[in-house]
């Protein structure tokens, strides 16, 4: 049986989300058009008789400015240390020079696939230019093009993967689909509502934290903080009569529905801490 750990790394916006997304079949990744929406390592788990595949999806990588993008690149270095298999992620209209000398800095030892994305987008002559140069790298084992968005042939994608896994035994049971908690990937598809509600800074300053989780008779009971900065970030994500704040449980409701597969009751608070994205303890309450 193979087995092992393949872990996609990348800029920010290169994809890495929607890539995982499309490769396991489910929304464990939360996915926005802003970049540094992800900020945890997230491991989604694709099992069949014949392989176990641990796939990751890692924060973009950046010049860490505060604590919490230094925690983002901390889990990003994780994944370097235990990929069997590393997928290099490049948006195919992005500047390849820059994402060579990135993918060049990780120094993996193991095998890496160059993935080129959103090839739709992309021409002939740009997209054979662009296999011509990573193909040329010493770290690049194989290219792969591909569109995560709008669908790609994902067994021969896997099939690119399997040559290069070893065997081994499964790490996790068949029907195991993560590593993380239900209450997780909650307060993700929260803090995935703001990320499309709102502009500027207001997404970059806010986290979420699940503070209950109960399972009724007919339904989910769930209260979530929401955490901010600043008196006029919370004023803004409340909105005009509790407008925002309700805009944002309703459409987090939906999904979180979906994802539980039961009726939810959805309790919204925000919460202000300032400067807790520089504050090793929030950072730890709020799972960073």
């Amino acid at each position: 049986m193979k087995v092992g750990f393949v872990n996609i790394f990348g800029k920010p916006n290169a994809g890495k989300s929607t890539l995982m997304n499309a490769l396991l079949g489910e929304k464990l990744a939360i996915v926005s058009p802003k970049v540094q929406t992800t900020r945890h390592r997230i491991k989604g788990i694709l099992t069949t008789a014949a392989y176990q595949i641990i796939f990751s999806d890692t924060p973009g990588i950046i010049d860490p400015k505060y604590k919490l993008q230094q925690k983002m690149m901390h889990s990003v270095k994780s994944a370097l240390e235990d990929a069997d298999v590393a997928l290099l992620l490049v948006d195919i209209k992005d500047n390849l020079e820059e994402n060579d000398e990135l993918f060049a800095s990780l120094k993996l030892k193991v095998p890496c696939i160059v993935v080129l994305n959103k090839i739709d987008k992309s021409d002939a002559a740009l997209t054979a230019g662009a296999i011509s140069f990573f193909e040329s790298k010493s770290y690049c084992k194989k290219v792969v093009t591909i569109s995560a968005l709008t669908g790609f042939k994902q067994e021969k994608f896997l099939k690119e993967i399997l040559e290069l896994l070893p065997e081994g035994e499964p790490f996790f049971e068949e029907d195991q689909l993560t590593d993380l908690s239900t209450r997780f990937f909650v307060a993700e598809l929260i803090r995935e509502k703001i990320f499309g509600l709102f502009e500027d800074e207001i997404p970059y300053h806010t986290t979420v934290l699940v503070t209950e989780f109960k399972e009724k008779q007919s339904l989910i009971k769930i209260s979530a903080d929401i955490i901010v900065n600043r008196e006029s970030q919370k004023a803004i994500l409340i909105g005009t009569g509790g407008q925002m704040i309700k805009k944002i449980g309703s459409e987090a409701r939906v999904d979180i529905e979906k994802f539980v597969d039961s009726k939810v009751f959805l309790e919204l608070f925000v919460k202000v801490r300032p400067k807790w994205r520089d504050n090793d303890l929030f950072l730890k309450e709020y799972g960073y």
